[in-house]
C-alpha cells in the first residue's frame, strides 16, 4: 500500500441526517482518518441525506455521476419502542449490499444500530476510524491488487 496509491483514492461518503449530532462525528473522524492516512481532501465527496433508508440511493446515484474508488455509509439507527428499528436496520444493510454487489465497488458500512445514544456516542470515533481504514484497504484490494 504505497503513499501514492492512498493519495489518489477517490472515497465517496453519504451520511444520513437523521440523528444529526452523532452522524456529523462518525462522519467528521471517518474524514479525518482517511486524511491521517494519506487521502487527499480534494478526492473525499461528502453529500448527506435525510436518514438510513435513503443512503443506498444515493450510493447508487454518486457512483453513476462521479468516479470513486470506495464508498462509505455513515448513519445511525437507534431502537426505539417499534419494529420500525429492524425494518431501518434491516433494509438500509441491504440496500447497501445491493448497491455493492450491483456496482462492484466495496461500500464500508458504518451505519450504526444501537439501543440508545449513549452506545452511539461510546463508538462514534471508533466506527469512524475504522470505516476510513477499512475503505483503503478494500479500495486497494479491489483496484491495486494488495
Amino acid at each position: 500500500m504505497s503513499e501514492e496509491e492512498i493519495k489518489c483514492l477517490s472515497v465517496g461518503i453519504i451520511s444520513s441526517r437523521f440523528n444529526n449530532e452523532i452522524v456529523e462525528k462518525i462522519s467528521e473522524a471517518c474524514i479525518l482518518k482517511l486524511q491521517a492516512l494519506g487521502v487527499n481532501k480534494k478526492y473525499i465527496i461528502h453529500k448527506t441525506v435525510p436518514g438510513a433508508l435513503e443512503i443506498p440511493i444515493a450510493l447508487q446515484k454518486m457512483k453513476s455521476e462521479t468516479i470513486v474508488d470506495v464508498m462509505i455509509a455513515i448513519g445511525l439507527v437507534i431502537r426505539g419502542d417499534t419494529y420500525h428499528f429492524e425494518i431501518v436496520s434491516n433494509e438500509s444493510a441491504s440496500g447497501i449490499m445491493r448497491v455493492q454487489l450491483d456496482h462492484s465497488i466495496p461500500i464500508i458500512n458504518a451505519v450504526l444500530t444501537t439501543n440508545n445514544s449513549k452506545e452511539a456516542l461510546s463508538r462514534v470515533v471508533i466506527k469512524g476510524e475504522e470505516a476510513a481504514k477499512a475503505a483503503i484497504e478494500m479500495a486497494l484490494k479491489i483496484y491495486h491488487n494488495d
